[in-house]
Parts: C-alpha cells; sequence; structure tokens
C-alpha cells in the first residue's frame, strides 16, 4: 500500500489543527461523532442488493442497510455530477449557484462573463444558460464548517468542483484531500492515473484507483480516530473509462439476470469493487472500536447511466428499470438514487423511509447530527433529514426541484417539481421525441413515468407551474432565453431533421411497447456512435478522416456505407434486447460481412482505423 507523502504530512498536521481548532472554538469534543460521507459515482438506484439487483453482488451495501435506514425515494439535486457534489458541499440548490451543468472540469469563467451565449444555432428554440465551473469561493462549505468546528477533515476521489487549485478541495476546508485533475473520471482507473494535476500520486503499476482511494482513507481514519473527522470518500467508479478488474468481471461473464434487465458484467466488477471498499472502510471502523460513534452516509451523485456502451459486446453501463431513461435526464432513472445512513444509537436497523429527500438535504443533516449550527443568515436550501432518521416525524418539506436549463433535442432543457407522489416536468423546448411542454405523472402508481396526465389534471399543472416560477425566482435561476435566430425548419445540427425525426418516432413506438427503460438516446455526456463510412466521411474540424486510408474504390465505398446501416440496425434491435448472445451473433456477422467486402490488407487498415477512431471519442469525453 502506497500513501501520498504529502497526506501522510496533512495527516499530522491535522492532528495539531484538530487539538488547536477545539481549544479556540470551543466546540469539538471526543463524543462529536465522526462522520463519512461515501459516495459512488454514476450509481444507478436498483445498482445493489438492497435496492433489488439480482445481478450485481454488493453484500457491504446490504449490509449497510440492515444496520441503517434505506431511503426509497432520495434525489440528487441534478442528474449530472457537478451540480450534485456542489448541492451537497453547500445544502444549495444547482440553480441558486448557477452551477447548472457538469463543467467542473473546465476553465474558469472570467470575472464578470457573460452567462448567455451571444447566439444559437438556427435549429434550437433557446439560449441556454452558461454554467458555473468552480464553486463560488465565497460559499461556506460543508467542510468549512466542519473544520471551524475543530473536526479533522478529508477528501479523497472525484472532485470536479474546479480545474484550478484555488477550487481544489484543500481551498475550500479540507485539511487532507487525494484528487486529480481534471476529473470528469480518470484517465485511467489503473497506475499510472494519467491526471494532468491534483495531488494524486501514481502507485505501483496496475495499482486500482477505487483500492488507493480505500487506503488514503483507512489511513486518515486511522491517524484521526482519536478525535472527530469528517471524510469525503468520492470514488471515481463507476464512472467511465469503465476500468475494471478482469479477474472480477469474468465471474459475472455467465451470470444471468433472472428479470433480463442487468447483465454488463463490467458494471457488476466495478461495483463489487466499490462494495469492497464500502466493506474494508466499516471493518476499520469495528478494528478500532470507531462504528458506535461514526456515521456512515451512502450516496451516489446522479441516476444510472444507461447511454454509454461498454466492453466487447458494447452493451449498456446498467438498467435503471421500472425507472424511466437515466443520468444526464429529468426523469426518475436520471434523478433517484441510493441512500443508506448508519447511525449507531439514533437510526434503527434494517429501516426504510419513503421521505423525499435530496443531496440539498445533507448539509443542514449532517450540521445537525454533529451538534453544529448553520451561520447567521446563512442560505441553505436543504433540511435537516434528522427527524426521518430517528423516526420523530415527517419532514417540513412542501416540495422539491431539479433544474437542468441545457440540452437539445434527445434531452431537452426543463425543470421538474415533486410535490407528494405528483411531479410536474416542464420543457423549455419541444421535438418530436418531446412533444409536450407539460408532463405530469403520479409516481405512487406509474414510478415508469409512462402515462402524462397533464391533460386530464389542468389546475395540477397550473398549481405546480406555479410553484417552478417561484422556485426559479427565489433561486435567481438562469432561464434559457428565446433564440432570436431560431427557424423551426432548421434542419438539426445533431442529426439532421427528418433523421432525427425518425429516430425519435422509434423511440416513441418502443416506450409505448414498455421499454422506456431501455432508452438509446444521447445522454448528456453523448454516446459513442458506430464506426461506419457515412459518419466519418468529414473528421471534426475537417482533420484527416483515417477511413479515407483505406484506399477503397466507389464500389466499396457504396457497398461498406449500405452494409453497416443494416449492421447499425441490426445492432440496435439487439442491444434492446439485452441478449449477449444475440449481440455476439451480430458481431460475428459484421466482421464475415467486412471480409466479404474489404481485401486482407483493407481490413487490418480498417480495424486500425476505427480504433483511432475510438480512441480520439474516448479522449474527447475524458477531456469534456
Amino acid at each position: 500500500m502506497k500513501i501520498n507523502p504529502q497526506v501522510l504530512f496533512a495527516l499530522v498536521a491535522v492532528g495539531l489543527i484538530g487539538m488547536s481548532g477545539a481549544a479556540a472554538f470551543g466546540q469539538a469534543s471526543e463524543d462529536r461523532p465522526n462522520i463519512i460521507m461515501f459516495l459512488v459515482d454514476d450509481m444507478g438506484w436498483l445498482d445493489s442488493t438492497p435496492y433489488g439487483s439480482q445481478y450485481y453482488e454488493t453484500p457491504n451495501m446490504q449490509r449497510l442497510s440492515e444496520q441503517g435506514m434505506l431511503f426509497t425515494d432520495a434525489y440528487s439535486a441534478h442528474p449530472l455530477c457537478s451540480p450534485t457534489r456542489a448541492s451537497i458541499m453547500t445544502g444549495k440548490y444547482p440553480a441558486r449557484l448557477g452551477f447548472v451543468s457538469a463543467a467542473g472540469h473546465k476553465p474558469p469563467l472570467p470575472p464578470g462573463a457573460a452567462r448567455y451565449p451571444e447566439r444559437a444555432a438556427s435549429n434550437r428554440p433557446t439560449l441556454q444558460p452558461i454554467a458555473a465551473r468552480n464553486l463560488d469561493p465565497d460559499e461556506y462549505t460543508i467542510a468549512e464548517a466542519f473544520s471551524d468546528a475543530g473536526y479533522a477533515t478529508a477528501h479523497m476521489g472525484k472532485w470536479h468542483l474546479g480545474l484550478n487549485p484555488e477550487h481544489w478541495p484543500e481551498a475550500v476546508g479540507f485539511q487532507v484531500s487525494f484528487h486529480g485533475a481534471p476529473d470528469p473520471g480518470p484517465r485511467s482507473y489503473f497506475s499510472p492515473y494519467q491526471f494532468k494535476a491534483g495531488t494524486v500520486e501514481d502507485g505501483p503499476d496496475g495499482e486500482y484507483i477505487t483500492d488507493r482511494l480505500t487506503d488514503e482513507a483507512v489511513a486518515f481514519i486511522e491517524a484521526n480516530q482519536s478525535k472527530p473527522f469528517l471524510l469525503h470518500l468520492w470514488h471515481y467508479g463507476v464512472h467511465g473509462p469503465w476500468g475494471h478488474k478482469e479477474e472480477i468481471t469474468q465471474r459475472y461473464r455467465d451470470k444471468k439476470d433472472p428479470r433480463g434487465l442487468q447483465n454488463n458484467p463490467i458494471m457488476a466488477s466495478m461495483l463489487q469493487s466499490v462494495d469492497e471498499s464500502l466493506g474494508r472502510v466499516v471493518n476499520t471502523l469495528d478494528r478500532l472500536g470507531l462504528t458506535e460513534n461514526t456515521i456512515i452516509i451512502f450516496f451516489s451523485d446522479n441516476g444510472g447511466n444507461v447511454h454509454s456502451l461498454t466492453g466487447p459486446d458494447q452493451l449498456p453501463a446498467t438498467n435503471n428499470a421500472p425507472l424511466r431513461a437515466g443520468k444526464g435526464r429529468l426523469y426518475e432513472g436520471g434523478i433517484r438514487v441510493p441512500l443508506i445512513v448508519r447511525w449507531p444509537g439514533a437510526v434503527k436497523p434494517g429501516s426504510r423511509s419513503d421521505e423525499i429527500v435530496s443531496s440539498i438535504d445533507l448539509y443542514p443533516t449532517m450540521l445537525k447530527m454533529a451538534g453544529l449550527a448553520p451561520r447567521d443568515g446563512q442560505v441553505l436550501d436543504g433540511i435537516s433529514i434528522v427527524p426521518s432518521l430517528k423516526q420523530e416525524g415527517s419532514l417540513e418539506r412542501e416540495a422539491l426541484f431539479n433544474y437542468f436549463p441545457n440540452g437539445g433535442p434527445s434531452r431537452p432543457p426543463g425543470v421538474t417539481v415533486r410535490q407528494g407522489d405528483w411531479k410536474l416536468i416542464r420543457w423549455y423546448e419541444t421535438y418530436p421525441e418531446f412533444p409536450d411542454q407539460y408532463e405530469l405523472y403520479n409516481l405512487k402508481d406509474d414510478i415508469g413515468e409512462q402515462t402524462n396526465l397533464a391533460a386530464q389534471k389542468p389546475e395540477l399543472v397550473a398549481q405546480l407551474n406555479q410553484r417552478i416560477d417561484r422556485f426559479l425566482a427565489d433561486t435567481n435561476a438562469l432561464i434559457p432565453k428565446p433564440n432570436p435566430s431560431y427557424n423551426p425548419g432548421a434542419p438539426s445540427q445533431v442529426e439532421g431533421g427528418e433523421k432525427q425525426q425518425r429516430r425519435a418516432q422509434k423511440q416513441q413506438q418502443s416506450r409505448r411497447q414498455g421499454n422506456a427503460d431501455k432508452d438509446a438516446s444521447v445522454g448528456a455526456e453523448g454516446r459513442e456512435k458506430p464506426v461506419s463510412v457515412e459518419s466519418t466521411q468529414k473528421g471534426p474540424g475537417n482533420r484527416e478522416n483515417p477511413l479515407a486510408e483505406l484506399g477503397l474504390t466507389q464500389e466499396q465505398q457504396k457497398n461498406l456505407q449500405r452494409f453497416q446501416e443494416s449492421m447499425r440496425a441490426e445492432m440496435q434491435k439487439a442491444r434492446e434486447s439485452r441478449d449477449r448472445e444475440k449481440i455476439q451473433a451480430v458481431q460475428k456477422k459484421h466482421q464475415a460481412g467486412l471480409a466479404k467486402i474489404l481485401d486482407e490488407e483493407q481490413m487490418k487498415k480498417y480495424k486500425a482505423a476505427v480504433a483511432k477512431i475510438r480512441e480520439v471519442r474516448q479522449r474527447a469525453r475524458l477531456n469534456r
């Protein structure tokens, strides 16, 4: 096990900081609870044993749920990571922070920068706001609150809340940090990790970053076992680029989900590694005698990823059924997430709650758990969920909101409100796939959001719409503006108008058949499109097209294009079936067909070109 020497130095310093802080503030005491915030990246609501998965194996998550409280209706404050993480750090809605998209890995906006683009494409109905790219340094973070109270504080893992050092964890209250930048995901899950900046130091070649983060977390706990601590263990898993331990993955390759829904062995492997990390943390607390005085909060930053295809079989990362859609979407699959809280002596083991809670609630809840209070005049959108945890009464919440003002034809900008069993979605743009500005669902009866009741209940739509208006005004939200250059007849720059309409019609038909959970639309971070002659005639920015090196005759180009189009259609059906054997059969057919069109030398060049294109796309996704 290799521990970052910077972290070791900081661990020693924390001992001094913790004692001097306790003396100076008179707030920290040895009986104050330790708090561990265990955050998983892109973990869906159904991606664990306690939430009903029969494919993934997560015994430590199961054990945690049996020792604590499981929430059935917990939400991330946004369907993407950076905004949700900002809400955890501040207790505020992303709308109030202006942090409304996953932009925490980009350079900060210049002071006074415009928050709207000057123009947009003529096929786009709105000018959409430009999201903040870092936490405002004036925000009083949860780390600063606990540090000021004499706690030792540490952040281990993915940050995604600021690219530059002045916005890193150590600048906002964490005395110890172990993170890389830029960090939508690690460039590699195995050492060397290839971060361009940050405090991560490479371990031995092949070291797995999930294990390394756990090593650092365990070292921090051991160094601070005699004083109160706040530990944020924010894993990179299970985000792309899908680094996994092959020895674990192999165990799942022939496993079948009895429900016929989840079947990606790579995701299963990554989740098992995260689960093992949780087990190591819990066992460390037991070994050090800290279990009874340590609270564990287990959470995910957004819904499960159903748009990215992974592995040799190109399977969707996960399946969120019965929830609709996934990460990047305002439907339940994108924002409903797992939340388990273990609080010995306060939470009844094995209990469940259907209270509507959110990531904005974690800040005030942790303050209450530690006996701390917000600053005078501090604005918090969240509420303490301690009454629910202690089963002392219902939460005083009228409604909960989720706001994502950025998107396009496959994912329009929108805002949601949840009030009791009812959920209203307001879209700022409509398209063939999303023809209605308002969608109203009764989640008690229709958790899959299949039946839009907006037309049947106009009064309820009006009432909830007014709540949305008040929320947007109260948070001073940046709202999409009409695009003065909008031309409804302009073709989509994403896919072309006619092609987009055909695609949308197919997706609508798929949902009518009850397959909404298999949503194939492009998500917030995009989906890797099949490589074809048609899709690579012009490279991005007119760069050289690798397929141009094949030396194809005109007849070969036509034959290859027709063949690829037919194969894409067959592969789409195979993927929608979630049947690995069907997918493999199509892949074999694809290879056999190529061999009939291309000669041996062209086939070698083709494979090299495809590999090059995928590498470029992968780098582009990591750099976004």
